[in-house]
């Protein structure tokens, strides 16, 4: 295992690479959720780094992707790094590669300790059309008690067909993934059937779906149940170039006078529009429609959640605009913080878009 020492004397930093094993009984992983290296076109994937210590310390996290390019690349919207955890919303061939994540923690002398986990490789590859989860409505984001449907595919083999999968987001805990079943909260199984649950949303029901069977598994959605007074409804999947799409601003209670649409932070359109449903529609999308969209009231008092907008240029083929970087080398990371070894050209770190 890697570990980076830095230490502060009389302003002077000094830092000493080594590799050598901790005094301390101590892990650090990365898990790919949903499991496995292959990651499909459009989908949502989760990456967390976990840390097996013997020690109370507080730990911060970077995160590390090899990259074809030698400079840090532009920070990217889709992905999203929140403590131990990065997510990469609608997965595009740009994101395959080999990740690891930087464990990071302070001694009371002041000086840093950093250990590096084993790299976690993704490989990107389109869906198969017998391997799509259906969720009714197409949203990602609802409000508690609103009702929605999660559908694993038919299977196509005399196999006893698909599971539903759910891994749920615990703050400080690790998550276990769990099957879908009568028990689950909000949940219930559709006629006895274990590929199908109706759900009436609430805090438990935010997470990462997916569906496993004997023919692999389906793509991914992460969904968020939101206890706040407004949320904006955007696909829950990558819509096409050509497609009529409208965004849904939702108000937990009362009418408003007018109601703000934002694009990356951008004020893109206004309704004057008095109801609890407020719709914006962008006719004949294009990939410059791609983006994080939110809506507010008039007084800005109540802000909805950011909602990611997926937009792909061939339906059936989430392609990326740099074809390239699933075949080059060398290693360059994603995350908060610095340069992390002295051959600054191959490791770096980038300030991520979002937090």
């Amino acid at each position: 295992m890697n570990i980076l020492l830095t230490s502060s004397l009389l302003g002077v930093a000094a830092v000493v690479l080594q590799a050598a094993t901790a005094a301390e009984t101590l892990k650090v992983s990365v898990s790919v959720w949903p499991p496995g290296s292959n990651v499909y076109l459009g989908e949502c994937v989760l990456l967390q780094c976990s840390v097996e210590s013997n020690s109370s310390f507080v730990w911060s996290y970077g995160w590390l992707k090899r990259s074809p390019h030698s400079a840090p690349p532009t920070p990217n919207p889709r992905h999203l790094v929140f403590g131990d955890s990065y997510s990469i919303t609608a997965v595009t061939r740009e994101d395959t590669g080999s990740y690891q994540c930087q464990a990071r923690r302070w001694d009371s002398n002041s000086s840093s300790v950093e250990f590096l986990s084993q790299t976690a490789t993704l490989s990107v590859s389109e869906l198969p059309s017998a391997s799509l989860l259906t969720l009714t409505p197409s949203t990602r984001q609802f409000f508690r008690e609103e009702r929605f449907t999660v559908q694993c595919p038919v299977s196509q083999t005399n196999s006893s067909g698909w599971r539903l999968k759910h891994f749920p987001p615990i703050s400080g805990v690790r998550p276990r993934v769990s099957n879908t079943d009568p028990y689950s909260p909000g949940a219930a199984v559709s006629a006895g059937r274990s590929d199908r649950c109706e759900f009436t949303a609430d805090s438990g029901n935010s997470g990462l779906y997916w569906c496993q069977g004997a023919e692999g598994r389906s793509n991914a959605v992460y969904i968020t149940v939101s206890y706040g007074a407004i949320i904006l409804k955007t696909p829950a999947f990558p819509v096409f170039e050509g497609d009529k799409v409208v965004l849904v601003c939702q108000y937990w209670v009362g009418n408003h006078s007018k109601t703000t649409f934002f694009k990356n932070g951008a004020e893109n359109f206004t309704s004057p529009g008095s109801d609890r449903v407020i719709k914006m529609t962008l006719e004949n999308v294009t990939q410059e429609d791609e983006g994080f969209y939110k809506c507010a009231s008039q007084d800005r008092k109540m802000e909805s959640p950011e909602a990611w907008l997926s937009v792909s240029p061939h339906r059936g083929n989430f392609t990326s605009t740099d074809e390239r970087a699933a075949s080059n080398s060398g290693f360059v990371p994603v995350g908060v913080g610095r340069f992390l070894k002295s051959d600054y050209k191959r490791w770096s770190f980038l300030q991520p878009s979002r937090t």
